[in-house]
Order: structure tokens, then C-alpha cells, then sequence
């Protein structure tokens, strides 16, 4: 009886081996090339944060961008790397592609318009249509940029108001950018009587502008007769002043026009 016991048991142990033995010739490979293959994928992410992290730097990516942008690139690298480890050990990947799609799609139309603000948000970011402090005019808004968003941007009027425009509205529509050239044309239009000599008006505003520190020489300033009337002629002036401040120095150059109209002792139409 005991003798009998034990080839039951010499028996089971030949079996369990048996099957150990075959377990370890077929997954024992893939576990060890999975395992290779996860060390070395790390490896490379690492690397690559260090050389993607520099790239950035260089680029002078928005300081709001950068972080998810790397978040971004290496959450996908190592889900990738994730999936090819899981391939290697022979995880069956159908069901779980399945799960992710139906997941995907289902975010995707709960959060269409959300994920348009954001997509724009990163190509406002990455293209810079414009940038904080400028002034622009959007959404039948002018104002300066106060910030940029992943998914808005806000915008202060001047008169002091506070907009906040969905990123998408900028990303898909006309956008004016005031002051990325620099400088501002200024047009403004005199009406005078043919009495009045054309050639002395046109060396007066000239003077005028000359002596105006706010406006540019360079272009210089362009005066010419635009209109004729059947009692009065229009003398158009172009100046070009600095974009930033556009308002204020349009008010004062305006004023400086009046004055010196009136110290040469003409009159001009209102």
C-alpha cells in the first residue's frame, strides 16, 4: 500500500513537472523578451524626455503648454510601450482595443466642444496668431491680450472690460492683431474751402507732425487732397504712430492738428 502511494506521488510531481517545464519553454521566451523589451522602452522614454525637454526649451514653447505637451508625448509612449509588452506576452489586446474605442468615442461626443477649445487652445499656443499684451480685435471685441488658455482666452476692453473668448472662435475666424507690426497708420481727414492755399496747409501739418515726437518719420508722413466738393476740397493726412497706445496718441495728435490750425489762423470745416 505504501509503495503504492508513492509512485501516485512520483507519478504527480513527473506530471506538475512536466507541465512547469512546457509553461517555461513557451512563455518563459516571451516573458523574458517582454521583460527586455520593457527595460530597454523605459530606457529610450528617459532619454527621449531629456531630448524632447531641451527641444522645447529652445523652441520657447508657452510656459502653459510645455508641461502638457510633455504629458502628452510620454503618456502615449508609454501606453504604446505598454501594449507592445502586453503583445509579447500573448494578452489577447482585442477586447481592451474595444473597451478604449467605445470609451473614446463616447468622451468624444460628450466633450466635442470642450476638446475643440482645446485643440485650438494648442494651436493658438504652438502657431501664436498673437500673444499676452497685445491688442486685438476679436468676436466684434478690441482690447489687450491678458492671458492664454488651454481653453479660452481672456481679453480686457478699454473701457475696462473682461472677456472670455472660447479658443475655437479664435482659431476658425478672422482675428486682427493690432500691434504686431509695430506701429499704426492714423488717417485724418480736414475739409478746407479753395480759398485756402494748399501748398501752405500741406508745410503746415508737416511742420506740425515734424515737431510731434510721437509720430513716425520713418514712413513719413503723407498729406494730399483726397475729395473734392463743390464748396471744399478734403486733405487726407497719413501718420504712422507706435501701436501700443494707438488711442491716446490719436487723441493727442488730433489736439496738436487743432492748435496748430488755428496759430496759422485758418479755419478748418468741422
Amino acid at each position: 500500500m505504501y509503495l503504492w502511494q508513492v509512485n501516485v506521488y512520483t507519478r504527480e510531481v513527473q506530471r506538475m513537472y512536466d507541465k512547469a517545464s512546457d509553461w517555461i519553454f513557451t512563455a518563459g521566451p516571451r516573458i523574458v523578451f517582454a521583460t527586455l523589451a520593457l527595460i530597454f522602452g523605459v530606457w529610450i522614454i528617459r532619454l527621449a524626455r531629456k531630448k524632447i525637454d531641451a527641444r522645447l526649451q529652445r523652441q520657447n514653447i508657452h510656459s502653459s503648454l510645455k508641461p502638457f505637451l510633455e504629458s502628452l508625448i510620454f503618456t502615449t509612449l508609454y501606453f504604446a510601450l505598454a501594449l507592445l509588452v502586453m503583445g509579447l506576452l500573448g494578452i489577447k489586446l482585442t477586447v481592451f482595443a474595444a473597451v478604449i474605442a467605445a470609451f473614446g468615442a463616447a468622451a468624444g461626443l460628450a466633450l466635442s466642444g470642450t476638446l475643440q477649445n482645446f485643440a485650438s487652445g494648442v494651436l493658438i499656443l504652438l502657431l501664436k496668431p498673437f500673444k499676452t499684451s497685445d491688442n486685438i480685435v476679436a468676436q466684434g471685441f478690441e482690447g489687450t491680450v491678458d492671458s492664454i488658455q488651454i481653453f479660452y482666452t481672456v481679453v480686457n476692453t478699454f473701457d475696462n472690460r473682461t472677456v472670455i473668448i472660447p479658443n475655437s472662435k479664435l482659431s476658425n475666424e478672422v482675428i486682427v492683431n493690432i500691434t504686431r507690426q509695430g506701429v499704426r497708420r492714423l488717417d485724418v481727414e480736414l475739409k478746407f474751402k479753395y480759398t485756402e492755399d494748399i501748398d501752405k496747409l500741406k508745410e503746415i501739418l508737416r511742420q506740425a507732425f515734424i515737431d510731434f515726437p510721437e509720430v513716425k518719420n520713418d514712413p513719413a508722413p503723407r498729406i494730399g487732397i483726397t475729395a473734392l466738393d463743390t464748396d471744399s476740397f478734403t486733405l487726407r493726412c497719413n501718420v504712422w504712430l507706435k501701436a501700443h497706445g494707438f488711442e491716446d496718441t490719436r487723441m493727442v495728435v488730433n489736439e496738436k492738428i487743432i492748435s496748430t490750425l488755428k496759430a496759422a489762423g485758418i479755419i478748418a470745416k468741422p
